[in-house]
């Protein structure tokens, strides 16, 4: 079986924090040959509001390409003491029943505040075990993001990079404990149950 992790960031900001985190877990993640990474840059996909038709068809590919996935990475920055508004669109547009249900999802969050992007994060664990997301524990929230990164993207702090990266990799050890040997076991049964 192939694992599939499909990354989404969170925000569509020129220059973002969100974006520079993410790229630390996505370079973790590609250090793994055999793990296939697809991130999604959310300024690239015209999702419409809810209620109105599709003006493309970036909606029905950000479903397919969440729904084909093994496991998912949401990456947010806390605006108000919430998840952004164009994740929450993201969301939205995953239909009903969700993409993301039945899927192990991974939280990162990144805030100017001292106490990080808790809040931003609950509200979306809510949002993501509602639609029928497995939300992992351990999520990563990063306070006071603006000191973390210098001009050309790197992490000033080595353990706050290391707990960056190991969201990602987490996210891959659940899945290869907990999701590959279902999905063998299951293949096992439904070969048994074939008649010869």
């Amino acid at each position: 079986m192939a694992i599939r992790i499909v990354t989404v960031c969170g925000t569509v900001r020129p220059g973002n924090y969100t974006s520079k985190a993410l790229d630390l877990v996505l370079d973790e993640l590609r250090k793994q040959p055999e793990l296939e990474v697809h991130p999604i840059s959310l300024e690239h996909v015209r999702l419409p509001l809810p209620g109105q038709s599709a003006p493309d068809t970036s909606a029905e590919e950000l479903r397919e390409s969440v729904r084909s996935a093994t496991g998912i990475l949401l990456a947010t920055p806390e605006y108000h003491g919430s998840f952004s508004a164009v994740l929450k669109l993201a969301i939205e547009n995953m239909g009903f029943p969700s993409a993301l249900a039945g899927k192990p999802i991974a939280l990162l969050g990144v805030a100017a505040g001292e106490i990080g992007a808790i809040k931003s994060l609950e509200h979306l664990r809510s949002v993501c075990s509602h639609v029928g997301g497995i939300v992992l524990p351990g999520l990563v929230s990063i306070p006071r993001v603006q000191d973390l990164f210098d001009q050309e993207g790197r992490c000033r702090d080595p353990r706050m990079e290391k707990r960056i990266r190991g969201v990602g990799t987490a996210l891959v050890d659940y899945i290869r404990k907990a999701v590959c040997p279902a999905f063998v076991l299951e293949s096992m049964i439904r070969e048994r149950a074939v008649p010869e």
